[in-house]
């Protein structure tokens, strides 16, 4: 009988530890939300809450005038076909900004936090920068770390191909 009691005060202990567990993981993974648009820290913020919460319509309003700039459609499909679930996985946290001499251009420093999804896994952390630009009076994203930016949308277009003359 004693050592019935011995057992069950072991197993509630346990089970404790594990809801105890289960409940800082899941307080601790604390989200974003939207802030105001007047500085690059808030048009960066915006553009991955955006993501996250799948409203690619503002994110993609985020985007400047880059020589690759999907139209929203394609956005999109970037971001469903593959992109998404790297969001998804991705932590970030964003830090300060650096502005050109001249004000019309932009860095945020970023710290993109990948893996770390057991209890027991840390995972690890990378250095990044957002870059941006003024346009019109308005912070504009040229540029985003993977996965909150394709790769296509900062290759050069391919050039046509020449056809030979009959």
């Amino acid at each position: 009988m004693r050592q019935d009691r011995f057992l069950i005060g072991i197993l509630t202990g346990i089970g404790a530890l594990v809801v105890l567990a289960l409940a800082v993981y899941f307080l601790r993974r604390g989200g974003l939300d939207y802030v105001p648009e007047d500085t690059p820290q808030g048009v960066v913020q915006n553009y991955i809450v955006a993501l996250q919460r799948r409203d690619y319509e503002r994110a993609y309003r985020y985007l400047g005038n880059i020589p690759n700039r999907p139209d929203l459609a394609g956005f999109r499909n970037a971001f469903l076909s593959y992109l998404d679930r790297e969001v998804a996985l991705t932590g970030i946290e964003i830090g300060e900004v650096s502005l050109s001499a001249s004000g019309s251009s932009a860095r945020v420093y970023l710290t993109i936090l990948r893996g770390g999804r057991g209890p027991f896994d840390q995972g690890y952390r990378e250095n990044y920068t957002a870059e941006l630009a003024q346009e019109d009076g308005q912070w504009k994203l040229q540029n985003m770390p993977y996965p909150f930016w394709s790769y296509d949308w900062v290759q050069p277009l391919p050039a046509e191909p020449v056809k030979p003359s009959p």
